[in-house]
């Protein structure tokens, strides 16, 4: 079993400060972009006339904006450590939000919130789980999910949006949301350092001489970090990459639509929109509780399956819904669902191919996830202006969605990649690379 482990310094362990600062950092991104979104598009749609399906694309181009700058801002964050990463994206993500304050046309629609979506790409979800999974590994499914509750909370964030839009309009609520991102994430940037070396602390906070040969890492977990390209030509990462990308397509289509569909369609008030958008992630976080209790002892392969079969459920619910109660059986599904799987997948990916270069590999499994958000949003919005209503696209991404569990559960761990030995005779070995493992010490080695 393990032993208290000693650090270099008298400082507390780090990485659960990161995980805290991930928490509220993502808090604001639920609150004020993702979740926001579906309530300004009934604000933008009252104002200007504009079509689900226009509306649709801007969403959409958010998230392919987003995955298309994956490998790079993967580069960055591995490089210049996730503490810049985050400031820069401060700064882009307030002068978006100042900008999408002035927009009169649709072209200014899609350029000044492409500008948000920069913004919160490099000041989100890949930088803070790539500063996580560098500092944890025995309890990085706890870890990521802890984290990744900060978008449940923000439900609450979203509903106060709710109320400014209201009360204020979503120009001046725009605006709020600027100085929001600069006064929340700037000061929480201090605490991502890069790596445990860095700062003469250990992953998990345990010295590695303080842990009995008896307490092994757990058997999916690769003492062989893999570079970017031995990822890229592994089945796991496609498939996991694949089954990212299906799930999506109920979470780009509800984020884009839920609003719109539940008062136009369905005849919610306002407020009453805004207290089913904000409780989603609130039920999400229920589900990442329990993602992050059972992915450090389950595994998390067949976990992020069955999460996939509750997407697909909970959208069929919600494109039969004839009352209130679908809706809210929507809500339970999908957000259980959304929750466990989050945290599960980036664990799942950082205990196949390791720390080393998991900002990369994050980046350009990017450039296949966002298809599902891209295309979900896409798809419901377009049939919706074809046929009249939500049911016929909703269906179709259900589908899809359920048929996607199947990438998770193929997805099962690589076999280590053969690199030439270090003699350079010739032969081939699946070890002895520099990136065989994790750097533990607390300090340089001598």
């Amino acid at each position: 079993m393990l032993r208290r482990g000693h650090r270099a310094d008298d400082l507390p362990f780090n990485g659960w400060r990161i995980v805290r600062g991930g928490f509220a950092i993502q808090a604001l991104q639920s609150g004020l972009v993702f979740n926001a979104f579906a309530l300004i598009a009934v604000e933008l749609r009252n104002e200007f006339g504009w079509s689900a399906g226009a509306i649709g694309v801007a969403f959409a181009l958010n998230r392919a904006e987003s995955g298309l700058l994956g490998p790079i801002q993967g580069w960055m964050t591995d490089n210049w450590g996730p503490r810049r990463v985050l400031r820069l994206g401060a700064v882009i993500m307030a002068v978006g939000f100042l900008a999408f304050a002035t927009i009169d046309s649709l072209v200014e629609l899609y350029a000044f919130y492409l500008l948000v979506a920069l913004g919160s790409s490099l000041a989100g979800f890949l930088t803070v789980t790539v500063a996580i999974v560098n500092w944890f590994e025995r309890r990085r499914s706890r870890a990521l999910a802890l984290a990744q509750m900060g978008f449940a909370v923000g439900g609450a964030f979203t509903f106060l949006v709710g109320l400014a839009l209201d009360r204020f309009g979503w120009r001046t609520t725009s605006m709020l949301s600027a100085g929001l991102a600069l006064v929340v994430i700037l000061p929480l940037s201090r605490h991502f350092d890069k790596r445990p070396g860095d700062v003469g602390q250990f992953v998990d906070g345990i010295d590695p001489d303080a842990i009995d040969d008896e307490a092994p890492l757990p058997p999916t977990v690769s003492r062989i970090h893999f570079t970017a390209s031995e990822a890229v030509r592994t089945r796991a990462f496609w498939f996991i990459s694949l089954g990212h990308a299906s799930a999506l397509l109920i979470v780009g289509a509800s984020m884009a639509h839920l609003g719109l569909y539940l008062e136009e369609d369905r005849g919610f008030s306002t407020l009453h929109t805004a207290v089913v958008v904000g409780m989603l992630p609130a039920m999400m976080g229920v589900g990442q509780l329990l993602g992050g209790v059972l992915g450090d002892h389950v595994d998390k392969r067949i976990l992020a399956t069955i999460a996939m079969l509750g997407h697909g459920f909970g959208m069929l619910l919600l494109a039969l819904a004839t009352s209130s109660v679908l809706v809210w059986l929507f809500v339970l599904f999908h957000g259980l669902a959304w929750g466990v799987r989050g945290p599960i997948q980036s664990a799942l990916r950082a205990d196949y191919f390791g720390a080393t270069a998991f900002g990369k590999i994050m980046g350009f499994s990017s450039l296949i996830v966002m298809f599902g958000m891209v295309v979900g949003p896409i798809v419901a919005g377009v049939l919706r202006d074809q046929t009249g209503d939500y049911r016929l696209g909703f269906m179709i991404l259900a589908v899809v969605a359920a048929l996607g569990s199947g990438w998770f559960f193929l997805a099962v761990p690589p076999a280590p990649p053969a690199r030439a030995t270090p003699s350079g005779e010739g032969g081939v070995t699946p070890t002895g690379s520099p990136t065989t493992a994790p750097d533990r010490s607390a300090s340089n080695p001598a």
